[in-house]
């Protein structure tokens, strides 16, 4: 079995606890309008991996995160390669290492199921909180996310619900109190983080000929960003 893989990064300090060793993986359904990695849509590139050599791979760092840090499999969506991810999972339970899946949570079957047996923690991206804004930003349902933050409360995963705030589109009060509500009704989400807009990927968009939908909208301040953050803080 292969996996096809991005990127790697060796000491990543903001995705999950502790210091990470990440894995990028190549691929994605959606295609949100916010997306900063559109180099990763595509499921054909990237470079091809088996489990065992990325773990490998993953051994040699092992003295930055063995503090309580760990491996964490982002993407693109690393659902779509989750018979791959599972088995690199496997060897990082046999070497006592954390798993964390940094996941939008589109994705719910049965081989989803058995790499969420294996997974330590989840970083789940909710977007949005109404089915419209999903319809129109990102291009799926949200109820199939709704359902996977389900499973996880059901499987006890400790889980960080995360959201990117956009100026104009979920930068509002009710919006984030719908996330928080979300939250506060799933007993499995140990906190929500809310992450600032940015459009440093514009580079990328450009280098691929094509264009980024929100490219023309403003990042926001960082007043905005304390301001929508006390509202999750409040009774």
């Amino acid at each position: 079995m292969t996996g096809r893989v991005h990127s790697l990064q060796s000491l990543g300090a903001v995705d999950g606890p502790g210091i990470r060793y990440v894995v990028f993986l190549q691929g994605c359904p959606l295609r949100c309008k916010c997306c900063h990695n559109p180099d990763t849509w595509d499921a054909a590139d990237g470079k091809e991996y088996t489990p065992e050599e990325l773990f490998r791979i993953i051994l040699r760092y092992r003295s930055y995160f063995s503090g309580g840090g760990g491996v964490t499999v982002s993407g693109g969506e690393p659902l779509l390669q989750a018979a791959f991810v599972s088995e690199l999972f496997t060897l990082c339970r046999e070497a006592g290492i954390h798993t964390c899946l940094d996941t939008s949570g589109a994705i719910l079957n049965g081989e989803v199921r058995r790499l969420l047996s294996l997974t330590d923690y989840v970083l789940l991206d909710i977007k949005y909180t109404t089915e419209e804004e999903y319809l129109a930003n990102v291009g799926c349902s949200m109820m199939p996310v709704l359902h996977f933050l389900d499973e996880l409360d059901r499987m006890r995963i400790p889980t960080v619900l995360r959201q990117v705030i956009i100026p104009t589109v979920n930068d509002k009060k009710d919006s984030v109190l719908r996330l928080k509500q979300i939250a506060d009704t799933h007993a499995c989400v140990d906190h929500v983080e809310l992450l600032p807009f940015r459009t440093v990927c514009q580079v990328k968009y450009d280098s691929m000929g094509i264009e980024f939908p929100f490219g023309h909208l403003p990042q926001p301040t960082a007043e905005q960003m304390d301001r929508l953050k006390a509202l999750l803080l409040a009774k």
